[in-house]
C-alpha cells in the first residue's frame, strides 16, 4: 500500500473560471482546499510580461499551463506574496507554495524581508521556488540583465542562508555586497523557509542548488530515471538525505477539445507511477477540468477521493 498523496491546488492562471480582478474567490478556494485535505496552494507570478509571452503562439485552449512564449501578454499576474498573505490569513494547516519567485529582478535583502515576514506570519508554512524565468522583455523592463540571471540568483541563494543565521551580516559578491546589516525579525525557521528547485532538465546548475538549498525538487515534466538517479547519487555525497527530499509531481490533462475542460480520472491515472519514482506531492489546476468557481470544495474531495482509490489507501 503506498502513502497518501500530497495535493497542491495550483491557483495562477485559472482566469477561465474567475476574472483576474477577482482575488478573494482565489482565497476562498484556498480555504476550501484545505477543508478538503489538500496540503498547500501554489501561487506564480511575473512582475510585467511582454511581446515575447505569446512569440511562439498563445495556447490552443485557456486551461492548459501557462509556458515560455504560449501566453496572452494580458494574462493576469496578481503579486504572489501578497495573495499568499492573504490567504495564510484564513489557513491554518495548508503549505503556502511561491512557485516561481523571480529573485533576479529584486534586491536580495528586500525579497527576503518579504519571504521571512510571510514564512513567520504563517508560522514556517511558506514554501519558495526561486527562479531566473525565460522573458527577456520581463528583464529588459525592470532594467536587470538577462544573461546574468542566473549568477544572479546564486548571489541571492547565498545572501538568503546568511541572513536567516543571524545578525549582522555582510556579504561581498559580483553583484551585491553590503556590511554589517541587521536582518529582523528573521523568517520562522533558523534555516528560513523550504525551497523547491525545478526546470525542464536536471542542469549542472540546478544540481548545484537542490544539493545546497533545496528541499523539494519540482520539476516541468517527468524526469528521466537517470536524473534522478543523478539527484539521489549528488544529495548523498554531499551528506545529505536523499529521501528527505521532497519530490513534487504533478497531472497532466487530456482535452477532448480547445474549449473543454479534461476529464479528471485519465488525469490521475499517473500518480501510482510516479508515487513508486518517489514522488509524493502532486500539483493540480482546477480550471483544467471544472469551470464553475463554485465548485472547488467538490472538486478537491473528488480529487482527493479518487486518488486514495487508485493507492489502494
Amino acid at each position: 500500500m503506498m502513502e497518501t498523496p500530497r495535493f497542491v491546488l495550483v491557483l495562477s492562471e485559472n482566469w477561465t473560471m474567475t476574472s483576474g480582478r477577482d482575488l478573494p474567490a482565489l482565497v476562498r478556494w484556498a480555504r476550501e482546499a484545505e477543508d478538503a485535505g489538500f496540503d498547500a496552494v501554489m501561487v506564480s507570478e511575473h512582475i510585467v510580461l511582454g511581446p515575447d509571452a505569446g512569440a511562439d503562439g498563445v495556447m490552443r485552449n485557456p486551461r492548459e499551463y501557462a509556458l515560455p512564449g504560449n501566453q496572452d501578454p494580458h494574462t493576469p499576474w496578481p503579486s504572489s506574496l501578497l495573495l499568499l498573505a492573504a490567504i495564510a490569513s484564513v489557513t491554518s494547516r495548508l503549505r503556502l507554495a511561491a512557485a516561481a519567485v523571480i529573485a533576479p529582478l529584486r534586491h536580495p535583502l528586500a525579497l527576503a524581508r518579504d519571504l521571512g515576514t510571510l514564512d513567520l506570519l504563517s508560522g514556517g508554512r511558506l514554501v519558495v521556488q526561486p527562479t531566473v524565468s525565460w522573458s527577456r522583455d520581463e528583464y529588459a523592463a525592470l532594467g536587470v540583465p538577462f544573461e546574468q540571471r542566473g549568477a544572479l540568483l546564486d548571489e541571492q541563494l547565498e545572501i538568503w542562508s546568511l541572513l536567516w543565521q543571524g545578525s549582522p551580516v555582510s556579504y561581498r559578491g559580483r553583484y551585491y555586497g553590503f556590511e554589517d546589516v541587521y536582518f529582523e525579525p528573521r523568517a520562522h525557521r533558523p534555516d528560513g523557509p523550504r525551497m523547491w528547485f525545478g526546470g525542464r532538465r536536471l542542469h549542472d546548475r540546478l544540481l548545484d542548488r537542490l544539493v545546497r538549498h533545496g528541499h523539494g525538487f519540482h520539476p516541468l515534466g517527468r524526469p528521466a530515471p537517470e536524473e534522478l538517479a543523478r539527484l539521489r547519487s549528488a544529495m548523498g555525497d554531499a551528506g545529505r538525505d536523499g529521501t528527505a527530499l521532497e519530490m513534487v509531481g504533478g497531472t497532466r490533462p487530456v482535452f477532448p477539445g480547445d474549449r473543454s475542460c479534461a476529464p479528471l480520472a485519465p488525469a490521475l491515472e499517473s500518480i501510482p507511477g510516479q508515487q513508486a519514482e518517489g514522488f509524493t506531492t502532486f500539483c493540480i489546476k482546477p480550471s483544467q477540468f471544472i469551470d464553475d468557481p463554485d465548485d472547488i470544495g467538490a472538486f478537491c474531495r473528488e480529487v482527493v477521493r479518487r486518488s486514495e482509490a487508485l493507492v489502494g489507501l
